[in-house]
């Protein structure tokens, strides 16, 4: 049985192919859930990860631009991008502990992204964090 974790991962290669257009992620999302071993509760997971970021996709960007310190949002890895999305989603529309969202990242961005990526996926997440706190606070 697949992790949260592994379902993550899935979800953050979904977030890639669509963040480089690949126009038929949705038509094989299914597809490649099922080729990862990705099944029932945690399949239902990850597909209402995938399309909860793209369906708050302008609010998810909006909020990494607003936390990006001296980056070009344009100018993101696809890979860090699409961490960055999956774990702003999580902060802003999942009741899950917000130390646990922020871990996840850094260990996809560990395993998935380049030298700098987990300090780089970190600190924005955290900023959005710290800012969504404030809000509700």
């Amino acid at each position: 049985m697949a992790t949260r974790h592994q379902s993550r991962s899935a979800v953050v290669g979904l977030l890639y192919a669509h963040d480089i257009g690949n126009p038929e992620v949705e038509r094989f999302s299914e597809d490649l859930l099922e080729e990862k071993k990705i099944r029932h509760r945690q399949r239902e997971f990850a597909l209402g990860l995938y399309r909860g970021v793209l369906e708050h996709l302008e609010e998810i960007d909006r909020q990494i631009r607003d936390h990006l310190k001296d980056w070009d949002f344009e100018r993101l890895d696809h890979v860090d991008k699409s961490i960055l999305r999956l774990g702003t989603y999580e902060l802003l529309h999942t009741d899950l502990d917000r130390a646990v969202i922020i871990n996840e990242a850094v260990e996809l961005a560990k395993e998935l992204g380049g030298d700098q990526s987990p300090k780089f996926v970190n600190g924005v997440l955290d900023a959005i964090e710290k800012s969504v706190k404030g809000a509700k606070g």
